[in-house]
């Protein structure tokens, strides 16, 4: 039988279950009060008309909560402004009661670590900024560096909206104020899943980290229609501002997706890499890949001829616990390779010449692409690993007269700016400036290593030679010429480019076994996990080099 009771808020009776069988109660009424809240959730909610969610659906887009579902924990998100409105009294906006005005804004779980989320809702006046619709964006990254968790925002809008004039240009400057004085503190990803046009491409070019999706995502300051216009060039969607086109020629793009889902799952594995903020270390994990593992590849390595190409992620993949590289830029500047991988547990930011991409040479992108990820992990506490096997800079018109003298100066910089753990292992050859620019011992490598096989010189032992014996091999007979430099090129790799020459004078700290690399890189990073306390070091913002 239930026992009637007094309801503390509304003082009438109610039945309170005591294991004894009752005659059914009559249903209570829900109070006016709440069901107009529970109405005015369920329709804000709900985004823009459904003939426009249909036509988001056409287009193989996810809506903007689908898309929140699929990025955070099951149930962990949090929003906040869903029920604020355009301020905008001009075109009928104001009349159209358009709760949450184009953007869902809030917090949640991703692998239970909590982040800060925007997703613009296509549905909603084509996801357009207005002035509200940046202030929830402004308020959201504000909290999101009080925090001192991660903001990642998920881009589908047509750029300002136009009816509100002036308001939506300033809902830009808030956003993009906030963008850069986060830059450094907190991770920021913007995820591209539509079009990013005029000023809107600004806010995700100030972030971290950039995603994009095939077939899905275009980001230009002018259209085609402009372009034509203004140059008379022919241009479509997806060669002006696709994905692709940002991965490898641009570099705005960080990571190309073959879907939204897929585009999801790229992000959690990065926030997986990345600390909450500039005062924690990145997350750790345990692995049963032992730290002896020993590194066959190395020694294969060491019989190859210093002008034959590899791919160095092959090098990099044998490195890292259960073989696992998580390449960041892979499509852009491909002579070098950046990303992160995992030794010991602990989390390692990789930067490695690539000598199946115009031969490893340093060039204006690739110094570019270099310096901006050294200065990411050195803003977020992640050591950093350097694979060298560089010819020296790349030469040419094109890049003298581009700046490779003040784009390679980036990335002097970059390095010698860092505080992190820096370790640094030299493959094969390492020539000239470049080798000095590669985190050299002098430019505050930590640890410097070196293989058997490599060669440290001022330049080439081919080219070297034909500097210094140009007369002795001129005045040779023509079919003595080859076997004459062969043989100086040699003495000159064993008195002048040897590793031991240069362990001999500091600039290399030792020559290892080359099976025994990734025990050697394990215990250097261990050794200097103390060098630095999170929160304690100089904030630098990551600026876009």
């Amino acid at each position: 039988m239930a026992d009637l009771m007094e309801d503390p808020i509304t003082g009438a009776a109610s039945a309170q279950d005591t294991g004894k069988k009752t005659h059914p109660k009559k249903l209570r009424v829900v109070p006016e009060s709440l069901r107009k809240f529970r109405e005015i959730h369920v329709l804000a909610e709900a985004g823009g008309p459904p003939e426009k969610i249909a036509a988001q659906k056409a287009k193989g887009k996810l809506t903007a909560r689908e898309r929140i579902a699929y990025l955070t924990d099951e149930g962990s998100f949090q929003e906040i402004g869903l029920l604020m409105e355009s301020r905008c009294t001009d075109f009928g906006i104001k009349d159209k009661h358009i709760k949450g005005d184009g953007v869902i804004t809030g917090f949640g779980r991703i692998g239970g670590r909590p982040a800060a989320i925007f997703s613009e809702d296509f549905t909603q006046l084509g996801g357009s900024l207005g002035r509200t619709h940046a202030d929830k964006i402004a308020k959201l990254m504000d909290m999101a560096v009080d925090a001192r968790i991660p903001v990642i925002g998920i881009l589908d809008s047509g750029g300002a909206r136009i009816q509100e004039g002036v308001d939506s240009l300033d809902g830009y400057g808030e956003i993009f104020y906030r963008n850069t004085k986060a830059s450094g503190i907190i991770p920021q990803i913007s995820i591209i899943l539509g079009p990013c046009a005029g000023g809107a491409v600004y806010s995700p070019a100030l972030t971290d980290f950039v995603f994009m999706a095939k077939g899905l995502s275009h980001m230009f300051v002018t259209g085609p229609e402009v372009v034509k216009a203004a140059t008379g060039e022919e241009v479509d969607f997806e060669t002006l501002g696709g994905s692709m086109t940002h991965a490898s020629k641009s570099g705005v793009c960080h990571f190309v997706a073959n879907s939204e889902p897929d585009c999801f799952r790229q992000v959690k594995e990065l926030m997986s890499f990345l600390p909450q903020s500039r005062f924690e270390n990145p997350p750790a994990q345990e692995t049963k890949d032992s730290a002896d593992r020993r590194i066959s590849l190395l020694e294969k390595l060491c019989e190859v001829d210093p002008r034959k190409p590899y791919r160095v992620n092959h090098i990099i993949w044998w490195l890292a616990d259960d073989h696992k590289f998580m390449e960041v830029h892979h499509d852009f500047a491909r002579n070098i390779v950046v990303g992160f991988i995992r030794l010991g547990g602990q989390v390692v930011g990789v930067i490695a010449n690539n000598p199946a991409h115009m031969a490893g040479a340093l060039d204006i992108n690739a110094s570019d692409k270099a310096a901006r990820f050294i200065r990411l992990l050195n803003n977020f506490n992640i050591p950093i690993l350097t694979l060298v096997d560089v010819p020296g800079y790349w030469p040419g018109v094109a890049q003298e007269h581009g700046g490779i003298i003040r784009h390679g100066a980036k990335l002097l910089y970059a390095y010698a700016e860092a505080t992190v753990p820096k370790v640094t292992l030299v493959l094969r050859k390492a020539y000239g400036g470049a080798y000095i620019a590669m985190s050299s011992k002098l430019m505050g490598g930590d640890m410097n290593f070196s293989l058997p096989s490599a060669e440290i010189a001022v330049m080439g032992p081919r080219g070297a030679i034909e500097i210094l014996y140009s007369r002795q091999i001129k005045e040779a007979k023509e079919e003595e010429r080859e076997a004459l430099r062969a043989k100086l090129a040699k003495e000159y790799s064993d008195k002048f480019a040897s590793p031991y020459q240069t362990a001999s004078h500091g600039s290399i700290d030792e020559v290892i076994e080359p099976s025994q690399a990734r025990s050697r890189l394990i215990g250097a990073f261990r050794l200097l996990a103390g060098k630095r306390r999170p929160g304690e070091h100089a904030h630098t913002g990551n600026i876009p080099l």
